[in-house]
C-alpha cells in the first residue's frame, strides 16, 4: 500500500453510499460517482450511485475490471448478452462496448486495473 493511500485511511463505503444517492436524486442524470484513493499501484476503485432506471449508455470497456453491487440490482448489457447483478454480488466487466442500467437504485465499485 502506497504511503498516500495508508495515510488516507478507510473509507466507509455504506456512508459514501448514502450520500452518492443523495447526490444522485438532485442530478439531472440520476447518478453520482467518486474515485476512491489508490489502494494499491495498478488499481482504480469508483464508487458509483445510480438511482433507479438511470443509465450508463453504452461505452468501451475499461480494461480488466469488476462491478461489485453494493447495494441495489443492476444489468451489464453487452453485444447480445446481459447479466444482472444484485447486493453482494461481483462480476468481470465485458471486454467489449456495453451499457450499465439500474433497476433499483444501486450503488456499485468499479475496479479497473491501470497501468502504472
Amino acid at each position: 500500500m502506497s504511503e498516500s493511500a495508508a495515510a488516507a485511511g478507510p473509507v466507509d463505503l455504506a456512508a459514501l453510499a448514502g450520500e452518492l444517492l443523495g447526490t444522485a436524486a438532485s442530478a439531472q442524470a440520476r447518478r453520482a460517482a467518486h474515485t476512491l484513493a489508490h489502494p494499491v499501484d495498478g488499481l482504480r476503485q469508483t464508487v458509483i450511485a445510480l438511482l433507479a432506471g438511470a443509465e450508463l449508455g453504452e461505452h468501451e470497456s475499461p480494461g480488466p475490471a469488476s462491478l461489485q453491487v453494493l447495494r441495489g440490482r443492476v444489468r451489464l448489457v453487452w453485444t447480445d448478452a446481459a447479466m444482472a447483478l444484485g447486493t453482494g454480488e461481483i462480476a468481470p466487466v465485458p471486454m467489449q462496448r456495453h451499457s450499465l442500467h439500474a433497476d433499483e437504485d444501486s450503488v456499485l465499485l468499479l475496479s479497473v486495473a491501470v497501468e502504472v
